[in-house]
Protein backbone atom coordinates (compact mmCIF):
# COMPACT_ATOMS: atom_id res chain seq x y z
CA UNK A 1 0.00 0.00 0.00
CA UNK A 2 2.78 2.36 0.57
CA UNK A 3 5.93 3.12 -1.67
CA UNK A 4 7.93 3.41 1.34
CA UNK A 5 6.74 2.17 4.61
CA UNK A 6 5.71 -1.88 3.85
CA UNK A 7 7.16 -4.68 3.48
CA UNK A 8 5.53 -7.39 1.89
CA UNK A 9 5.70 -11.31 1.80
CA UNK A 10 4.81 -14.13 -0.20
CA UNK A 11 3.95 -17.23 1.20
CA UNK A 12 3.66 -19.91 -1.55
CA UNK A 13 3.08 -23.80 -1.73
CA UNK A 14 4.95 -25.45 -4.65
CA UNK A 15 3.88 -28.64 -6.17
CA UNK A 16 6.56 -30.71 -8.68
CA UNK A 17 4.70 -33.32 -10.78
CA UNK A 18 7.29 -35.39 -12.53
CA UNK A 19 6.07 -37.47 -15.19
CA UNK A 20 8.45 -41.23 -15.59
CA UNK A 21 8.05 -43.27 -18.57
CA UNK A 22 6.53 -45.23 -19.29
CA UNK A 23 3.70 -42.64 -20.17
CA UNK A 24 0.96 -44.78 -18.66
CA UNK A 25 2.64 -45.23 -15.69
CA UNK A 26 2.70 -42.03 -13.89
CA UNK A 27 4.39 -41.53 -10.22
CA UNK A 28 3.82 -38.00 -8.65
CA UNK A 29 6.30 -36.47 -6.65
CA UNK A 30 5.50 -33.85 -4.17
CA UNK A 31 7.74 -31.24 -3.20
CA UNK A 32 8.02 -29.05 -0.91
CA UNK A 33 9.82 -25.56 -1.28
CA UNK A 34 10.44 -23.27 1.56
CA UNK A 35 11.81 -19.49 0.71
CA UNK A 36 15.10 -18.39 1.86
CA UNK A 37 14.63 -16.31 4.91
CA UNK A 38 17.39 -13.77 3.83
CA UNK A 39 15.98 -13.01 0.99
CA UNK A 40 16.04 -8.91 -0.03
CA UNK A 41 12.77 -6.77 0.09
CA UNK A 42 13.52 -4.69 -3.03
CA UNK A 43 10.55 -3.30 -4.01
CA UNK A 44 8.17 -2.15 -0.70
CA UNK A 45 4.57 -2.55 -1.33
CA UNK A 46 5.23 -5.63 -4.05
CA UNK A 47 4.63 -9.25 -3.48
CA UNK A 48 8.66 -11.10 -3.91
CA UNK A 49 8.88 -13.49 -6.48
CA UNK A 50 9.81 -16.73 -6.40
CA UNK A 51 11.67 -18.77 -8.99
CA UNK A 52 12.53 -22.13 -9.09
CA UNK A 53 13.82 -24.86 -12.01
CA UNK A 54 12.29 -27.76 -12.64
CA UNK A 55 13.23 -30.41 -14.90
CA UNK A 56 11.57 -30.26 -18.12
CA UNK A 57 9.40 -33.07 -17.57
CA UNK A 58 7.80 -31.16 -14.77
CA UNK A 59 4.57 -29.33 -14.37
CA UNK A 60 4.65 -26.82 -11.60
CA UNK A 61 1.77 -25.79 -9.56
CA UNK A 62 1.70 -22.56 -7.67
CA UNK A 63 -0.78 -21.16 -5.07
CA UNK A 64 0.83 -17.86 -3.76
CA UNK A 65 -0.92 -15.58 -1.12
CA UNK A 66 0.70 -12.38 -0.49
CA UNK A 67 0.51 -10.42 2.87
CA UNK A 68 1.67 -6.85 2.89
CA UNK A 69 3.29 -6.18 6.52
CA UNK A 70 2.45 -2.85 7.24
CA UNK A 71 4.65 -0.57 9.38
CA UNK A 72 2.56 2.05 11.43
CA UNK A 73 -1.24 3.52 11.21
CA UNK A 74 -1.04 4.27 7.65
CA UNK A 75 -4.29 3.42 5.39
CA UNK A 76 -6.37 5.00 2.90
CA UNK A 77 -9.73 3.28 2.37
CA UNK A 78 -11.74 4.46 -0.83
CA UNK A 79 -15.75 4.45 -0.74
CA UNK A 80 -15.66 2.43 -4.07
CA UNK A 81 -13.19 0.41 -5.83
CA UNK A 82 -14.71 1.20 -9.81
CA UNK A 83 -17.54 3.48 -10.82
CA UNK A 84 -18.76 3.75 -14.17
CA UNK A 85 -20.46 7.00 -15.03
CA UNK A 86 -21.54 8.79 -18.53
CA UNK A 87 -19.48 10.97 -20.91
CA UNK A 88 -20.19 14.87 -20.25
CA UNK A 89 -20.90 14.60 -16.17
CA UNK A 90 -19.61 14.90 -12.98
CA UNK A 91 -17.79 12.48 -10.72
CA UNK A 92 -16.84 12.56 -7.23
CA UNK A 93 -14.65 9.59 -5.58
CA UNK A 94 -13.98 9.73 -2.23
CA UNK A 95 -11.14 8.79 0.64
CA UNK A 96 -10.69 8.77 3.98
CA UNK A 97 -6.66 8.14 5.67
CA UNK A 98 -5.02 8.27 8.17
CA UNK A 99 -1.87 8.09 9.91
CA UNK A 100 0.71 7.69 12.78
CA UNK A 101 0.44 10.26 15.43
CA UNK A 102 2.97 12.62 15.83
CA UNK A 103 2.94 13.60 11.60
CA UNK A 104 1.50 16.76 10.41
CA UNK A 105 0.09 16.18 6.39
CA UNK A 106 1.87 18.89 4.39
CA UNK A 107 -0.22 17.48 1.14
CA UNK A 108 -2.89 15.89 0.12
CA UNK A 109 -3.84 15.07 -3.96
CA UNK A 110 -5.35 12.53 -6.17
CA UNK A 111 -3.08 11.15 -9.31
CA UNK A 112 -3.49 8.94 -12.62
CA UNK A 113 0.19 8.89 -13.82
CA UNK A 114 3.63 9.69 -12.76
CA UNK A 115 6.96 11.87 -13.76
CA UNK A 116 9.71 10.29 -15.22
CA UNK A 117 11.70 9.95 -11.93
CA UNK A 118 8.96 7.90 -10.23
CA UNK A 119 6.83 10.89 -8.20
CA UNK A 120 3.00 11.19 -8.80
CA UNK A 121 1.31 14.02 -11.02
CA UNK A 122 -1.03 15.69 -9.23
CA UNK A 123 -3.97 15.96 -11.24
CA UNK A 124 -4.84 19.66 -10.57
CA UNK A 125 -1.92 20.19 -12.24
CA UNK A 126 -1.89 17.65 -15.27
CA UNK A 127 -3.12 20.12 -18.16
CA UNK A 128 -5.67 16.99 -19.40
CA UNK A 129 -7.68 17.63 -16.76
CA UNK A 130 -7.03 21.81 -16.39
CA UNK A 131 -10.17 23.23 -15.13
CA UNK A 132 -12.37 20.38 -14.69
CA UNK A 133 -10.20 19.05 -11.88
CA UNK A 134 -11.26 20.49 -7.84
CA UNK A 135 -10.31 18.91 -4.42
CA UNK A 136 -12.63 18.92 -0.87
CA UNK A 137 -11.43 17.90 2.12
CA UNK A 138 -12.45 17.84 5.86
CA UNK A 139 -11.20 17.47 9.35
CA UNK A 140 -12.19 14.52 9.76
CA UNK A 141 -9.81 12.98 7.17
CA UNK A 142 -12.05 12.65 4.32
CA UNK A 143 -10.93 13.63 1.08
CA UNK A 144 -13.12 14.10 -2.29
CA UNK A 145 -11.66 14.09 -6.22
CA UNK A 146 -14.34 16.51 -8.05
CA UNK A 147 -14.20 16.01 -12.30
CA UNK A 148 -16.52 17.33 -14.45
CA UNK A 149 -16.88 17.55 -18.25
CA UNK A 150 -16.07 13.79 -18.37
CA UNK A 151 -14.23 12.74 -21.30
CA UNK A 152 -13.81 8.76 -22.45
CA UNK A 153 -10.09 9.06 -22.10
CA UNK A 154 -10.53 10.31 -18.44
CA UNK A 155 -10.91 6.32 -17.94
CA UNK A 156 -8.40 5.09 -15.73
CA UNK A 157 -7.52 4.14 -11.81
CA UNK A 158 -7.71 6.88 -9.41
CA UNK A 159 -4.73 7.19 -6.71
CA UNK A 160 -4.63 9.24 -3.70
CA UNK A 161 -1.50 10.21 -2.24
CA UNK A 162 -0.75 12.40 0.82
CA UNK A 163 2.60 13.07 2.28
CA UNK A 164 3.49 14.30 6.23
CA UNK A 165 6.05 16.48 7.76
CA UNK A 166 8.38 13.47 8.99
CA UNK A 167 11.15 11.98 6.59
CA UNK A 168 9.21 8.89 4.38
CA UNK A 169 6.43 10.24 5.16
CA UNK A 170 4.32 9.16 1.76
CA UNK A 171 1.40 7.07 1.45
CA UNK A 172 -0.41 6.35 -1.24
CA UNK A 173 -3.44 3.85 -1.33
CA UNK A 174 -2.94 0.72 -3.57
CA UNK A 175 -5.18 -0.31 -5.38
CA UNK A 176 -7.24 2.84 -6.07
CA UNK A 177 -10.60 3.50 -7.83
CA UNK A 178 -11.16 2.18 -11.46
CA UNK A 179 -13.07 4.69 -13.58
CA UNK A 180 -14.67 4.13 -16.62
CA UNK A 181 -16.21 6.94 -18.92
CA UNK A 182 -18.87 5.78 -21.30
CA UNK A 183 -21.10 7.20 -23.77
CA UNK A 184 -25.18 6.11 -24.71
CA UNK A 185 -25.44 4.43 -27.88
CA UNK A 186 -28.65 3.42 -29.41
CA UNK A 187 -28.69 -0.18 -31.30
CA UNK A 188 -31.31 -0.90 -33.45
CA UNK A 189 -31.99 -4.55 -34.36
CA UNK A 190 -34.58 -6.91 -36.09
CA UNK A 191 -36.91 -7.00 -38.56
CA UNK A 192 -40.52 -5.31 -39.15
CA UNK A 193 -40.58 -5.24 -35.81
CA UNK A 194 -37.29 -3.46 -34.11
CA UNK A 195 -35.93 -3.43 -31.04
CA UNK A 196 -34.04 -0.57 -29.73
CA UNK A 197 -31.66 -0.71 -26.78
CA UNK A 198 -29.33 2.16 -25.15
CA UNK A 199 -25.89 0.70 -25.22
CA UNK A 200 -23.25 1.98 -22.85
CA UNK A 201 -19.28 0.21 -22.94
CA UNK A 202 -19.67 -0.41 -18.99
CA UNK A 203 -22.53 -1.12 -16.41
CA UNK A 204 -23.87 2.59 -15.26
CA UNK A 205 -23.62 2.68 -11.77
CA UNK A 206 -26.51 2.95 -9.36
CA UNK A 207 -29.50 1.55 -10.84
CA UNK A 208 -30.18 4.03 -13.96
CA UNK A 209 -33.61 4.53 -15.07
CA UNK A 210 -33.86 5.14 -19.09
CA UNK A 211 -35.29 7.61 -21.00
CA UNK A 212 -36.53 7.51 -24.79
CA UNK A 213 -36.98 10.20 -27.09
CA UNK A 214 -39.33 9.83 -30.42
CA UNK A 215 -38.25 13.10 -33.10
CA UNK A 216 -37.05 14.83 -29.88
CA UNK A 217 -40.15 14.87 -27.92
CA UNK A 218 -39.64 13.30 -23.94
CA UNK A 219 -41.46 9.84 -23.96
CA UNK A 220 -40.72 6.44 -22.21
CA UNK A 221 -39.16 5.90 -19.34
CA UNK A 222 -38.01 2.11 -18.18
CA UNK A 223 -35.67 0.14 -16.07
CA UNK A 224 -33.81 -1.52 -18.20
CA UNK A 225 -32.16 -0.16 -21.22
CA UNK A 226 -34.63 -1.49 -23.71
CA UNK A 227 -37.01 1.09 -25.45
CA UNK A 228 -40.63 -0.02 -23.85
CA UNK A 229 -44.15 0.87 -25.84
CA UNK A 230 -46.75 1.65 -22.92
CA UNK A 231 -49.15 1.88 -25.66
CA UNK A 232 -48.81 -1.63 -27.26
CA UNK A 233 -47.22 -3.33 -24.44
CA UNK A 234 -44.09 -3.86 -26.17
CA UNK A 235 -40.43 -3.83 -26.77
CA UNK A 236 -40.57 -3.66 -30.53
CA UNK A 237 -41.25 -0.49 -32.49
CA UNK A 238 -43.12 0.00 -36.01
CA UNK A 239 -41.21 0.71 -38.91
CA UNK A 240 -41.95 4.63 -39.55
CA UNK A 241 -40.13 6.24 -41.97
CA UNK A 242 -39.50 9.79 -40.35
CA UNK A 243 -39.01 8.28 -36.76
CA UNK A 244 -35.63 8.81 -34.97
CA UNK A 245 -34.84 7.79 -31.44
CA UNK A 246 -32.56 8.81 -28.72
CA UNK A 247 -31.40 7.81 -25.48
CA UNK A 248 -30.73 9.38 -22.04
CA UNK A 249 -30.50 8.66 -18.23
CA UNK A 250 -32.77 10.21 -15.71
CA UNK A 251 -30.92 12.61 -13.54
CA UNK A 252 -28.45 13.62 -16.89
CA UNK A 253 -31.02 14.67 -19.32
CA UNK A 254 -28.78 16.70 -20.86
CA UNK A 255 -26.56 13.93 -21.97
CA UNK A 256 -28.54 12.07 -25.00
CA UNK A 257 -27.11 9.47 -27.06
CA UNK A 258 -26.88 10.13 -30.86
CA UNK A 259 -30.27 9.74 -33.14
CA UNK A 260 -30.56 6.89 -34.51
CA UNK A 261 -33.55 6.58 -37.68
CA UNK A 262 -35.26 3.36 -37.47
CA UNK A 263 -35.25 3.04 -40.76
CA UNK A 264 -33.27 3.95 -43.29
CA UNK A 265 -31.05 7.18 -43.18
CA UNK A 266 -33.61 10.14 -43.90
CA UNK A 267 -35.41 9.85 -40.73
CA UNK A 268 -35.84 13.93 -38.80
CA UNK A 269 -33.07 14.27 -36.96
CA UNK A 270 -30.78 17.10 -35.32
CA UNK A 271 -27.48 17.06 -35.11
CA UNK A 272 -25.15 19.83 -33.33
CA UNK A 273 -21.94 21.12 -34.56
CA UNK A 274 -20.78 21.13 -30.70
CA UNK A 275 -22.16 19.58 -27.23
CA UNK A 276 -19.83 21.80 -25.28
CA UNK A 277 -18.78 25.94 -25.99
CA UNK A 278 -16.52 27.70 -23.19
CA UNK A 279 -15.95 31.07 -24.80
CA UNK A 280 -15.07 34.40 -23.01
CA UNK A 281 -17.32 37.21 -21.35
CA UNK A 282 -17.81 40.08 -24.02
CA UNK A 283 -17.08 38.08 -27.31
CA UNK A 284 -19.80 36.72 -29.33
CA UNK A 285 -20.60 32.56 -30.37
CA UNK A 286 -21.66 31.40 -33.01
CA UNK A 287 -23.98 27.80 -31.65
CA UNK A 288 -24.57 25.91 -35.43
CA UNK A 289 -26.78 22.12 -36.44
CA UNK A 290 -27.77 20.09 -39.16
CA UNK A 291 -30.98 18.64 -39.96
CA UNK A 292 -31.49 15.45 -41.61
CA UNK A 293 -35.37 14.49 -42.99
CA UNK A 294 -37.81 13.64 -45.92
CA UNK A 295 -39.60 17.25 -45.28
CA UNK A 296 -38.14 20.64 -45.34
CA UNK A 297 -38.36 22.66 -42.03
CA UNK A 298 -40.97 25.21 -42.07
CA UNK A 299 -40.18 26.86 -38.92
CA UNK A 300 -36.60 27.37 -37.16
CA UNK A 301 -36.50 28.24 -33.57
CA UNK A 302 -33.84 28.53 -31.43
CA UNK A 303 -34.27 28.47 -27.71
CA UNK A 304 -32.94 27.84 -23.80
CA UNK A 305 -33.81 25.84 -21.01
CA UNK A 306 -34.17 28.77 -18.54
CA UNK A 307 -36.19 31.22 -20.89
CA UNK A 308 -39.20 28.98 -20.13
CA UNK A 309 -40.16 31.43 -17.36
CA UNK A 310 -41.10 34.05 -20.40
CA UNK A 311 -43.21 31.94 -22.05
CA UNK A 312 -46.50 31.98 -22.85
CA UNK A 313 -47.25 28.10 -23.01
CA UNK A 314 -45.08 26.35 -21.46
CA UNK A 315 -45.23 23.77 -23.91
CA UNK A 316 -44.36 25.67 -26.80
CA UNK A 317 -41.02 27.57 -26.43
CA UNK A 318 -40.49 31.07 -27.99
CA UNK A 319 -37.74 32.66 -30.36
CA UNK A 320 -34.42 33.98 -28.04
CA UNK A 321 -35.58 37.18 -29.88
CA UNK A 322 -38.62 37.49 -27.72
CA UNK A 323 -36.58 37.64 -24.56
CA UNK A 324 -35.78 40.58 -23.48
CA UNK A 325 -32.83 39.74 -22.11
CA UNK A 326 -31.17 39.04 -25.81
CA UNK A 327 -32.63 42.12 -26.69
CA UNK A 328 -30.22 43.40 -30.03
CA UNK A 329 -27.87 40.58 -29.15
CA UNK A 330 -29.42 37.53 -31.21
CA UNK A 331 -28.69 37.05 -34.89
CA UNK A 332 -29.34 34.33 -37.64
CA UNK A 333 -26.93 34.54 -40.36
CA UNK A 334 -27.94 33.25 -43.65
CA UNK A 335 -31.28 32.30 -42.47
CA UNK A 336 -33.05 32.93 -45.69
CA UNK A 337 -30.72 30.79 -48.17
CA UNK A 338 -30.80 27.80 -45.40
CA UNK A 339 -34.36 28.24 -43.80
CA UNK A 340 -35.48 24.75 -45.57
CA UNK A 341 -32.29 22.41 -45.06
CA UNK A 342 -29.62 24.02 -43.01
CA UNK A 343 -27.55 24.38 -41.76
CA UNK A 344 -29.25 26.54 -39.01
CA UNK A 345 -26.86 29.20 -36.63
CA UNK A 346 -27.60 30.88 -33.39
CA UNK A 347 -25.46 33.65 -33.18
CA UNK A 348 -25.08 35.64 -29.71
CA UNK A 349 -23.14 39.16 -29.75
CA UNK A 350 -21.41 40.81 -25.94
CA UNK A 351 -22.17 37.83 -23.83
CA UNK A 352 -22.62 37.50 -20.40
CA UNK A 353 -22.28 35.23 -17.77
CA UNK A 354 -25.68 35.12 -17.34
CA UNK A 355 -26.00 33.69 -20.69
CA UNK A 356 -24.29 30.21 -19.78
CA UNK A 357 -27.34 27.54 -20.26
CA UNK A 358 -28.05 24.82 -22.64
CA UNK A 359 -29.46 25.97 -26.30
CA UNK A 360 -31.88 24.03 -28.18
CA UNK A 361 -32.93 24.43 -32.04
CA UNK A 362 -36.58 23.39 -33.02
CA UNK A 363 -38.65 23.02 -36.30
CA UNK A 364 -41.75 22.23 -37.57
CA UNK A 365 -42.12 20.59 -40.80
CA UNK A 366 -45.20 19.53 -43.23
CA UNK A 367 -45.45 15.88 -42.06
CA UNK A 368 -45.65 16.77 -37.94
CA UNK A 369 -46.07 20.21 -36.34
CA UNK A 370 -43.10 20.20 -33.35
CA UNK A 371 -39.31 18.24 -33.57
CA UNK A 372 -37.00 19.15 -31.25
CA UNK A 373 -33.11 18.74 -31.51
CA UNK A 374 -31.90 17.08 -27.82
CA UNK A 375 -29.96 17.98 -26.66
CA UNK A 376 -28.52 20.69 -27.50
CA UNK A 377 -25.63 22.92 -27.04
CA UNK A 378 -23.96 24.01 -23.45
CA UNK A 379 -22.53 27.64 -23.40
CA UNK A 380 -20.89 28.53 -20.52
CA UNK A 381 -19.48 31.99 -20.60
CA UNK A 382 -16.36 32.77 -18.08
CA UNK A 383 -14.59 35.45 -17.17
CA UNK A 384 -10.29 35.96 -17.64
CA UNK A 385 -8.37 36.84 -14.95
CA UNK A 386 -5.01 36.94 -14.25
CA UNK A 387 -3.11 34.64 -11.25
CA UNK A 388 -0.08 34.73 -9.68
CA UNK A 389 2.43 32.37 -8.15
CA UNK A 390 3.68 32.65 -5.57
CA UNK A 391 1.52 35.16 -4.14
CA UNK A 392 4.72 37.33 -3.13
CA UNK A 393 7.53 38.63 -4.53
CA UNK A 394 10.70 39.50 -3.86
CA UNK A 395 13.62 40.26 -5.76
CA UNK A 396 15.98 36.95 -7.48
CA UNK A 397 12.74 34.62 -7.52
CA UNK A 398 10.93 32.68 -10.30
CA UNK A 399 7.15 34.02 -11.17
CA UNK A 400 4.40 32.40 -13.21
CA UNK A 401 1.60 34.45 -14.09
CA UNK A 402 -1.33 32.65 -15.47
CA UNK A 403 -4.96 33.41 -17.59
CA UNK A 404 -7.69 31.58 -15.47
CA UNK A 405 -11.12 31.05 -16.84
CA UNK A 406 -14.14 28.47 -14.76
CA UNK A 407 -14.07 26.17 -18.17
CA UNK A 408 -11.56 25.28 -21.08
CA UNK A 409 -12.05 27.63 -23.53
CA UNK A 410 -13.09 26.41 -27.51
CA UNK A 411 -11.57 26.87 -30.73
CA UNK A 412 -8.18 26.89 -29.35
CA UNK A 413 -7.23 30.34 -28.24
CA UNK A 414 -3.99 32.40 -28.64
CA UNK A 415 -2.72 34.41 -25.34
CA UNK A 416 -0.95 36.94 -25.55
CA UNK A 417 0.60 38.95 -22.51
CA UNK A 418 1.49 42.55 -21.96
CA UNK A 419 2.93 45.10 -19.43
CA UNK A 420 0.88 48.28 -19.47
CA UNK A 421 2.85 51.22 -20.96
CA UNK A 422 5.27 48.78 -23.10
CA UNK A 423 3.65 48.75 -26.61
CA UNK A 424 5.36 45.60 -27.29
CA UNK A 425 3.95 41.76 -25.81
CA UNK A 426 6.01 40.48 -23.56
CA UNK A 427 5.37 36.85 -24.42
CA UNK A 428 2.79 34.69 -25.72
CA UNK A 429 0.76 31.54 -23.91
CA UNK A 430 -1.24 30.74 -21.23
CA UNK A 431 1.71 31.13 -18.75
CA UNK A 432 3.87 33.86 -18.58
CA UNK A 433 6.99 32.56 -16.32
CA UNK A 434 9.35 35.46 -15.22
CA UNK A 435 13.05 34.19 -13.68
CA UNK A 436 14.89 36.33 -11.68
CA UNK A 437 12.82 38.85 -11.51
CA UNK A 438 14.32 42.10 -10.37
CA UNK A 439 12.44 45.28 -9.45
CA UNK A 440 12.49 46.94 -13.12
CA UNK A 441 10.21 43.86 -13.60
CA UNK A 442 7.38 45.69 -11.16
CA UNK A 443 4.20 46.75 -12.92
CA UNK A 444 0.88 45.94 -14.45
CA UNK A 445 0.26 43.07 -16.38
CA UNK A 446 -2.94 41.97 -18.26
CA UNK A 447 -3.20 38.70 -20.89
CA UNK A 448 -5.45 39.36 -24.00
CA UNK A 449 -7.27 36.55 -25.72
CA UNK A 450 -7.75 35.68 -29.15
CA UNK A 451 -10.20 33.28 -31.02
CA UNK A 452 -12.82 33.26 -33.40
CA UNK A 453 -15.47 34.97 -31.43
CA UNK A 454 -12.80 38.52 -30.74
CA UNK A 455 -10.23 39.49 -28.58
CA UNK A 456 -10.73 40.05 -24.76
CA UNK A 457 -8.47 41.71 -22.29
CA UNK A 458 -8.40 40.53 -18.71
CA UNK A 459 -7.92 42.79 -16.14
CA UNK A 460 -4.56 44.15 -14.78
CA UNK A 461 -2.48 42.87 -12.28
CA UNK A 462 -0.38 44.89 -10.30
CA UNK A 463 2.99 43.09 -9.81
CA UNK A 464 5.36 44.29 -6.94
CA UNK A 465 8.48 43.21 -6.67
CA UNK A 466 10.37 44.13 -2.70
CA UNK A 467 13.73 45.10 -2.12
CA UNK A 468 15.96 42.26 -1.67
CA UNK A 469 16.77 43.35 1.90
CA UNK A 470 13.47 43.81 2.53
CA UNK A 471 12.37 40.33 1.36
CA UNK A 472 15.27 38.26 2.78
CA UNK A 473 16.20 39.77 5.96
CA UNK A 474 13.08 41.09 7.05
CA UNK A 475 13.19 39.10 9.81
CA UNK A 476 16.81 40.66 10.60
CA UNK A 477 15.59 43.95 10.30
CA UNK A 478 12.78 43.51 12.31
CA UNK A 479 14.81 41.67 15.16
CA UNK A 480 17.50 45.43 14.90
CA UNK A 481 14.53 47.44 15.18
CA UNK A 482 13.15 46.16 18.41
CA UNK A 483 16.57 45.42 20.09
CA UNK A 484 16.99 49.40 19.18
CA UNK A 485 13.78 50.52 20.63
CA UNK A 486 14.11 48.09 23.93
CA UNK A 487 17.51 49.50 24.38
CA UNK A 488 16.55 53.06 23.93
CA UNK A 489 13.54 52.85 25.93
CA UNK A 490 15.88 51.15 28.62
CA UNK A 491 18.36 54.12 28.64
CA UNK A 492 15.20 56.29 29.24
CA UNK A 493 14.03 54.83 32.24
CA UNK A 494 17.69 54.82 33.71
CA UNK A 495 18.10 58.39 32.95
CA UNK A 496 14.57 59.17 34.19
CA UNK A 497 15.43 56.95 37.87
CA UNK A 498 18.59 58.71 38.15
CA UNK A 499 17.24 62.25 38.08
CA UNK A 500 14.64 61.31 40.39
CA UNK A 501 16.89 59.62 43.12
CA UNK A 502 19.59 62.84 42.77
CA UNK A 503 16.39 65.36 43.43
CA UNK A 504 15.32 62.70 46.29
CA UNK A 505 18.67 62.62 47.34
CA UNK A 506 19.31 66.71 47.11
CA UNK A 507 15.94 67.46 48.80
CA UNK A 508 16.57 65.04 51.55
CA UNK A 509 20.27 66.83 52.14
CA UNK A 510 18.36 70.33 52.42
CA UNK A 511 16.50 69.27 55.33
CA UNK A 512 18.95 67.02 57.05
CA UNK A 513 20.73 70.56 56.95
CA UNK A 514 17.90 72.96 57.80
CA UNK A 515 17.28 69.89 61.02
CA UNK A 516 20.82 70.68 61.97
CA UNK A 517 20.60 74.46 62.19
CA UNK A 518 17.31 74.38 63.95
CA UNK A 519 19.08 72.17 66.85
CA UNK A 520 21.60 74.55 67.34
CA UNK A 521 19.43 77.36 67.12
CA UNK A 522 17.64 75.55 69.96
CA UNK A 523 20.58 75.01 72.00
CA UNK A 524 21.06 78.56 71.40
CA UNK A 525 18.29 79.70 72.99
CA UNK A 526 17.48 83.44 72.27
CA UNK A 527 20.90 84.75 72.14
CA UNK A 528 21.78 83.61 68.18
CA UNK A 529 24.67 83.77 66.50
CA UNK A 530 24.98 87.35 66.03
CA UNK A 531 26.99 86.66 62.47
CA UNK A 532 24.22 84.02 61.20
CA UNK A 533 21.87 85.18 58.18
CA UNK A 534 18.88 83.59 60.01
CA UNK A 535 19.04 85.50 63.17
CA UNK A 536 19.91 88.98 64.00
CA UNK A 537 20.51 89.99 67.90
CA UNK A 538 17.78 92.70 68.66
CA UNK A 539 19.18 95.77 69.51
CA UNK A 540 17.47 97.12 72.85
CA UNK A 541 17.68 100.63 71.76
CA UNK A 542 16.13 100.28 68.57
CA UNK A 543 13.54 97.60 68.96
CA UNK A 544 10.19 97.40 67.70
CA UNK A 545 7.49 98.16 70.62
CA UNK A 546 6.54 94.97 69.23
CA UNK A 547 9.40 93.32 71.00
CA UNK A 548 8.54 94.99 74.35
CA UNK A 549 7.16 91.34 75.54
CA UNK A 550 10.16 90.31 75.82
CA UNK A 551 10.68 91.90 79.30
CA UNK A 552 8.45 89.44 80.43
CA UNK A 553 11.01 87.19 80.66
CA UNK A 554 12.09 89.37 83.43
CA UNK A 555 9.22 90.58 85.32
CA UNK A 556 8.75 93.89 87.24
CA UNK A 557 7.52 93.01 90.99
CA UNK A 558 5.17 95.86 90.75
CA UNK A 559 2.92 94.38 87.74
CA UNK A 560 -0.24 93.70 87.97
CA UNK A 561 -0.10 90.81 85.43
CA UNK A 562 2.80 88.97 86.65
CA UNK A 563 3.56 88.34 90.91
CA UNK A 564 6.14 86.31 92.38
CA UNK A 565 4.57 83.04 94.01
CA UNK A 566 5.06 82.91 97.39
CA UNK A 567 6.21 79.50 98.36
CA UNK A 568 4.08 79.08 101.62
CA UNK A 569 0.97 80.38 100.15
CA UNK A 570 0.65 78.95 96.62
CA UNK A 571 -2.39 77.03 95.32
CA UNK A 572 -1.32 73.18 95.03
CA UNK A 573 -2.15 73.56 91.12
CA UNK A 574 1.39 75.12 90.98
CA UNK A 575 3.29 72.06 92.48
CA UNK A 576 4.75 71.17 89.25
CA UNK A 577 6.99 74.02 89.33
CA UNK A 578 9.01 71.94 91.57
Amino acid sequence: HSLLNSTSLSCCHIVALTVKTPTHSKTFNRIPLKHPSNTPVDQPGKPLSIFTCFPSNSIVLCDCVSVVLVQGNWDVTYSTQSICVLKGSTVELSCTYKYPSGHKVTSTFWFTTKYTDGNPVNLSDDPDYRGRVTYRSDEKNRHTLIITDLRESDSAEYKFSFITDQTGGQWIGQPGVTLSVTGLQVEVIGGQKRTLTCRTTCPLTGNPTYIWYKNGESGEENSTPQYYNQIFREYEVSWGYQDSYTCSVKGHEDLHSPTVCVEGQYCSRVTYTQRRICVLKGSSVDITCTYVGGSNVTSPLWFSTKQSGWWRDKLFPEDLTTDPGYAGRVEFPDQESTRYRGPFTLRITDLREEDSDEYRFTYATNLFLRGYGLPGTTLTVTGLQVKMSPDTVTEGQNVTLTCITSCPLTENPTYIWYKKNVTSPKASGQSYSITNITSEDSGEYYCEVRNGGGSVNSSALMVTVADYILGKHTSVLTASVGITVVVLVLILCLSGFIWFRRKNYSKSTSSDKRNTKNTENKRQGVHPDPNSDTYTALNMRTRSPDYDTLESVHPYTNSDMYSSLNMMTRSPDYDTLV
